[in-house]
């Protein structure tokens, strides 16, 4: 099967053919045919997550994909080949990833069907940011009326959040730069728009004693939390935690939790229109490189890859 992999730590990303993997016990074998690109895929192939996660190589890229079923192994239930599902790729080694033609994945975790109203392209780019995205709201919690302030909006990540908590009837403090950018968010839901070369000033503009809560997707996380009101809630996907004495700050490390009850949720709010999936831009398989430096550069949204 074709795929984008690297033989190891320093080696560049390049086309690679791999036999297609067979599912064991309770997983199942997944054709895939959309993934995309997320910040995870960055620390994957600089080698940051070593350490933290073995690399069998050669390692696939790609936590997302959506496709079909392609076989099941012994004990899974529900599921039969054909079906279309999404989710990501959740597996105790760094190795099979979504940028490849197929991908053994848990039949239990990370997994679970693409229902009518939702196409595979916007399936394909959900599963990790979104469920983050859910993740950090529910760990701030926003009620109506209160402040949010999102660093890193205009991400994957952030596009999903802005729109989740400007549902709850927070009022969305989003990062983005003058023009496009702020068009973007405040498109989703945003109620205003602060470029963050200036965030200190142009925040306390709009909440003088401080917001209610903040989102840690992007930036100086000292500066994001030095933006809280006392009481404030702190989520951070890149796992800042404050230390600072005397502050009233309830303060969270987030990670994505993928399990099947939230991407059913995440894909229900999709197909039904309560959720935006931002596609910026779609790559072939060929050019995730390509797509890779695009990610880096900084986009709006999310890139997906079809395979």
């Amino acid at each position: 099967m074709r795929a984008m992999a690297f033989t190891d730590f320093g080696a560049d990303l390049a086309a690679t053919d791999l036999p297609v993997p067979e599912p064991g016990p309770g997983e199942v074998l997944v054709q895939v045919l959309v993934s995309s690109v997320n910040g995870f895929d960055l620390g994957v192939l600089g080698g940051y997550l070593k350490g933290v996660y073995d690399y069998d190589f050669p390692v696939v890229l790609g936590k997302d994909f959506a496709g079909t079923v392609a076989a099941v192994g012994a004990g899974v239930t529900g599921l039969t080949p054909g079906e279309d599902v999404f989710g990501v790729v959740v597996r105790p080694t760094l190795g099979q990833g979504g940028f490849a033609e197929y991908v053994v994945v848990s039949g239990q975790y990370g997994l679970a069907k693409i229902p009518d109203g939702l196409d595979r392209t916007r399936a394909g780019v959900l599963g990790l940011a979104g469920s983050a995205a859910l993740n950090a709201i529910d760990a701030v919690a926003p009620a109506p009326g209160e402040t949010v302030l999102i660093s890193g909006a205009t991400g994957g990540v952030g596009a999903f959040a802005v729109q989740m908590a400007a549902a709850r009837g927070a009022g969305v403090i989003a990062t983005a730069r003058p023009g496009a950018e702020a068009a973007f968010v405040t498109g989703l839901g945003a109620t205003w728009a602060v470029d963050h070369t200036d965030l200190q000033a142009q925040v306390r503009a709009i909440a003088p004693d401080g917001v209610n809560a903040a989102l840690h997707l992007a930036g100086d996380g000292r500066t994001v939390a030095a933006l809280l009101a006392d009481g404030g809630r702190l989520a951070s996907t890149l796992h800042y935690l404050p230390d600072e004495p005397g502050r009233d700050i309830k303060a969270t490390a987030v990670m994505a939790d993928p399990n099947p009850v939230t991407l059913a949720r995440l894909a229900a709010d999709a197909a039904e229109g309560r959720l935006r999936v931002p596609v910026a831009r779609s790559y072939p398989l060929a050019e995730v490189p390509r797509a890779i430096a695009d990610f880096t550069a900084g986009t709006v949204g999310k890139l997906a890859v079809t395979i």
